[in-house]
């Protein structure tokens, strides 16, 4: 995985301290046996937890890019969470949903609704998936102030409720659209929202395709913009 080789990057970069050393947490495995692990790259105090999800969506991981970047860069004055990959079984075998044919984004709890299989497919209650219960675990591990999920194809950032001051925040400084958008039932951010309020969490959607490195770098660096407008 191209996270494990960018902590020595970190570990020597100018003025590394222990403060900021990377540490891999252990978070479960997928329906299919794959890890899934958190990389946490804490920039000192005073600082603000954020976590930042690059892909949920197996066919949607273009955010994994501006995942890598943030590893490239530790941010100061920021505990910062990198999830490269939430649904690493939908993304080999190129499918939207995890191994069960369910769309994660659709399976917590918060409005979660029952409904039939296909590309939205909620799974039969809610965190039945190995994926979605290790994403809640963590967050209510670390209780991040701003959490956001990378998405494709519609090109906006996205947000409802107290998460849409640090949304627009975001969009400005990565140049990108925003619009105040109900969150759908059984969503992450969702979830969150109603689970730990005054916390924000949204969605940026990028646009469809690959992401050009000087993109990912742009919108790494809004992330440190966002999260001195995230406050719980």
């Amino acid at each position: 995985m191209l996270l494990r080789g960018l902590i020595l990057v970190a570990l020597l970069a100018p003025g590394a301290t222990a403060a900021r050393m990377p540490w891999w947490h252990w978070l479960g495995r997928s329906v299919a046996g794959r890890p899934l692990r958190a990389l946490e790259l804490d920039g000192g105090a005073p600082r603000t937890r954020v976590l930042v999800f690059g892909c949920i969506h197996g066919t949607e991981c273009a955010g994994t890019a501006v995942v890598d970047e943030l590893a490239r860069a530790p941010q100061r004055g920021i505990d910062l969470w990198l999830v490269r990959n939430l649904n690493p079984d939908g993304s080999a075998a190129g499918t939207r949903t995890n191994a069960h044919g369910v769309d994660l984004n659709r399976n917590f709890a918060s409005e979660w609704r029952s409904g039939l299989r296909g590309l939205e497919f909620p799974g039969p209650r809610p965190f039945s998936e190995p994926e979605s219960l290790a994403a809640r675990d963590l967050i209510r591990r670390i209780h991040p102030q701003l959490t956001i999920w990378f998405h494709q194809p519609q090109d906006l950032v996205r947000a409802w409720g107290p998460s849409i001051p640090a949304a627009r925040a975001y969009a400005r400084a990565a140049g990108l659209r925003f619009r105040a958008i109900r969150w759908p039932h059984g969503s992450a951010p969702n979830w969150q929202n109603h689970r730990f309020p005054g916390c924000a969490a949204f969605v940026v959607e990028l646009a469809p395709g690959r992401l050009a490195p000087t993109a990912a770098r742009r919108l790494a660096r809004a992330v440190a913009v966002s999260s001195r407008a995230a406050r719980c």
